[in-house]
């Protein structure tokens, strides 16, 4: 059973993602971390092919990504959108959506050009984003944890003893 964390950027899928696979003696994968060292820059993919081009890689990692067993996998922000994705996932474990309020993400996340949705506007996108997104979240997640004023090893602990509770 893998366990896929989605969730908003700057939320900690990365860092959590790191911390559950270690407290559980598992492989760790982020989909963004695979697609940039085998395609470059996601800003550049984005700007070069387009956002469709980026999600049709997205689908094509998490598909690799599912066919292995009991990985943690943190996802990109835009990953679960695609219903064939968050399909995938479900059918290989639990999906786990890392949820803060928009001024947490707002603090976590700067504006770089590895972040290609928020290069201009970034308080607007943010809030953007979380409205639209996280109702999507919300109905494909097994299990939801709030990261708000949490350390990374409590969001993970949490995020373990809630998937042990799910199965």
């Amino acid at each position: 059973m893998n366990i896929a964390l989605c969730g908003m950027m700057g939320v900690g899928k990365t860092s959590v993602g790191i911390e559950v696979a270690r407290m559980l003696n598992r492989q760790w994968y982020d989909t963004d971390m695979i697609i940039t060292d085998r395609y470059g820059k996601i800003s550049d993919l984005f700007e070069y092919y387009g956002e469709e081009h980026f999600r049709r890689l997205e689908t094509q990692v998490t598909n690799e990504l599912c066919a292995m067993d009991n990985l943690v996998i943190s996802t990109g922000g835009g990953l679960v959108l695609r219903l064939e994705n968050s399909v995938a996932l479900r059918n290989k474990g639990v999906i786990v959506f890392l949820r803060a309020r928009a001024e947490t993400l707002m603090e976590r996340v700067t504006a770089n050009e590895s972040r290609p949705l928020l290069r201009e506007n970034m308080e607007e996108r943010i809030r953007e984003l979380v409205k639209k997104r996280y109702p999507i979240y919300e109905g494909t997640a097994d299990v939801i944890v709030d990261t708000d004023g949490k350390s990374v090893k409590e969001v993970a602990e949490e995020l373990v003893a809630k998937v042990k509770a799910y199965r």
